[in-house]
């Protein structure tokens, strides 16, 4: 690990590192204000909140406008370290993202985003979509704004590819589905022929107590490693992980009563990314660097963990005595049946309870859909029929309801189209760090006997620990030799469920 120089020994470095910890605390309301907005705050309170984070987002704008002249002199050195280089590339992207979008349009985004996001809550609860229609259409248009504005090469949803994931572009993703897809197809075929995974299982419709299955997680977290001091479970309506510093690092789950793998899997994911935050060098706090490169790579943590770690056999029988002592009903249940309970291979129509095959065809209907409503091709009254349509192309079953369709994201309602991309990149990348790490130790042995810190160790010193030093291209390329490479997941899943 090569780690960050506090103040660097470049006087123009040092100043702007200086100059951003303001910024560095304005992103921490905003990670506090945005857990609360989903955990704890009064469904009447979404106008004064919006209010507030737009007002926010306006001064980190001046904050951030105020470094560009810095950020254009120290551009000019030829003697940057790598370091320095990383703080010039993040923080000139945010002087080119707010220098581009005015502060009425950042305002507007805001505001609607956070009253959107209570009135989502409540049309998923009711499951009409006729409730959200308004504030997507809303949201389509400033998002149109806001790449106009930004301004992209090619297709216009580049613009939003490229703020959740730097460099990446439609052309990526076209280039990822083409060799993605087809190959899931034919596993899915062959998968279901064979039988060999049940596409039903007598534990999916078994009920939970809350109180028990909050014993349950409360155990994996501990297996985990996660630290009681600086880390955080609570409840929410979506599942999500918010980081407001490298000690302070918080997740959600929720608990539906019954299918009680849901509730291990979303806690297991939520780890994942909650493992990467708290293992970003520490000496990278209040600098440009202290965040992870990009979403997808933020995503290949929680993919990995919870599939390629927590739905394996090893993990399975590692875990199956907490289940047990909690879960009377597992009682019956060998190690063997509780891998097969969860790696059950069935089309789903919700997003978060697919499995690792069909997963991805969730995604590459979201990206189709975001793709056309950006560039106007469809309007938002038409989104519940064309998702439905595109679900029985991809997926062979039609939602039934609004809340089994279109309506079970959080991510619309929070502006962040661009984002739904990022969980294809992960589990991508995933495969790659399972390609990887498997040369470096015996990942099954470990995962066996418990030793998940020596996984933890690795992916610190490979991907964690760097923050955002290197761009999201360059740190793959320096860690597997390759970008984006989905014949790595391929292989992973063939191997799995086909021999």
């Amino acid at each position: 690990m090569n780690a960050f120089v506090a103040m660097s020994e470049n006087p123009r470095i040092q100043q702007i590192i200086e100059k951003y910890k303001p910024i560095w605390a304005l992103n921490h309301a905003f990670a506090l204000l945005g857990w609360d907005l989903e955990t704890y705050m009064p469904t009447g309170a979404s106008e004064p909140r919006g209010f507030a984070q737009a007002q926010l987002t306006m001064l980190k704008q001046e904050r951030v406008i105020a470094l560009s002249g810095l950020i254009s002199e120290a551009q000019k050195d030829t003697n940057l370290s790598e370091n320095d280089k990383g703080v010039l590339r993040i923080v000139g992207r945010e002087v080119d993202y707010y220098t581009k979008v005015p502060s009425t349009l950042i305002e507007q985004l805001q505001r609607t985003a956070t009253e959107a996001n209570v009135v989502w809550r409540e049309a998923r609860r009711k499951s009409e979509f006729s409730k959200f229609q308004p504030y997507l259409e809303k949201l389509v248009e400033l998002k149109r704004l806001e790449t106009e504005k930004l301004g992209y090469h090619g297709h216009p949803y580049n613009a939003l590819l490229d703020k959740f994931e730097e460099g990446l572009t439609v052309d990526d993703v076209d280039a990822i589905f083409s060799r993605l897809v087809p190959r899931l197809k034919q596993i899915l075929t062959k998968v279901t022929a064979e039988k060999r995974y049940p596409a039903h299982h007598p534990l999916e419709s078994q009920k939970y107590e809350e109180a028990a299955m909050k014993k349950v997680n409360m155990d994996l977290l501990t297996l985990l490693g996660m630290p009681k001091e600086n880390f955080r479970l609570d409840i929410s309506t979506h599942p999500f992980t918010s980081s407001m510093a490298v000690n302070d690092v918080r997740i959600t789950t929720r608990y539906e009563g019954v299918d009680f793998k849901e509730a291990i899997s979303h806690v297991i994911h939520e780890s994942g990314h909650a493992i990467y935050e708290l293992q970003i060098d520490p000496t990278l706090e209040y600098t440009p660097l202290v965040n992870a490169p990009s979403l997808g790579l933020h995503e290949s943590q929680s993919r990995f963990w919870e599939n390629f770690v927590g739905r394996s056999k090893e993990f399975t029988k590692l875990i199956h005595p907490i289940l047990r002592k909690n879960l009377p009903f597992v009682s019956g249940y060998e190690d063997d049946e509780i891998y097969r309970y969860f790696n059950m291979i069935r089309p789903s129509l919700i997003r978060v309870e697919a499995d690792e095959i069909t997963y991805n065809f969730h995604i590459v209907l979201r990206y189709e859909l975001e793709k056309r409503l950006i560039a106007g091709d469809v309007s938002a009254s038409e989104i519940p029929a064309v998702w439905s349509n595109m679900m029985e192309e991809y997926v062979g079953i039609k939602p039934g309801t609004d809340a089994e369709g279109s309506l079970q994201d959080i991510h619309w309602s929070s502006g962040d189209f661009g984002y739904f991309p990022t969980y294809s990149l992960g589990n991508v990348i995933a495969g790659m760090i399972f390609n990887r790490i498997r040369k470096d130790m015996n990942l099954e042995e470990n995962i066996k006997n418990g030793r998940l810190i020596e996984i933890r160790k690795w992916l610190r010193e490979h991907i964690h620990g760097w923050g955002g030093i290197y761009s999201p291209k360059e740190l793959q390329q320096r860690i597997f030799g390759e970008v984006y490479n989905p014949d790595r997941l391929i292989a992973y899943l063939e191997s799995k469920f086909l021999t």
